[in-house]
């Protein structure tokens, strides 16, 4: 999915700060290690400060993990394994499209969950 997405590409060309720093995203240890897309450190014996890394970024992801248990949440029907079959349901497309409500619901109403203490953006900044 992430090859098909075309994101790492994206991320090469755009992923940049104003001082040309490059930017990444924070994912979990499946996706492939790149300067645009970093993960936990893997390896058997890991330093100190790489634990301390994986610690921080642990409670960062959480944060997004939450937002998983949101769409669920509102949209209860993605949560019945039985009559969501891939091949014979737009499982992926239903799960998109819940993300993104869930996203305007955020922007207008705000999220609970305030971990990082930002103003959700306008539904006209967000589909912009």
């Amino acid at each position: 999915m992430l090859a098909d997405s075309g994101l790492l590409r994206l991320l090469q060309q755009n992923a940049f700060s104003p001082t040309g720093q490059p930017m990444c995203l924070y994912g979990d240890p499946a996706y492939p290690l790149r300067v645009h897309l970093q993960c936990p450190f893997r390896n058997a014996v890991l330093t100190p400060q790489m634990q301390e890394f994986n610690t921080a970024m642990s409670a960062v992801r959480t944060s997004v993990e939450w937002l998983f248990g949101d769409i669920i949440t509102d949209f209860k029907f993605l949560d019945f394994k039985k009559n969501l079959k891939v091949g014979l349901s737009s499982v992926g497309k239903m799960y998109i499209v819940s993300a993104l409500l869930r996203n305007c619901l955020t922007c207008l109403y705000r999220n609970q969950t305030d971990f990082f203490s930002l103003d959700p953006p306008t539904l006209q900044e967000y589909f912009i």
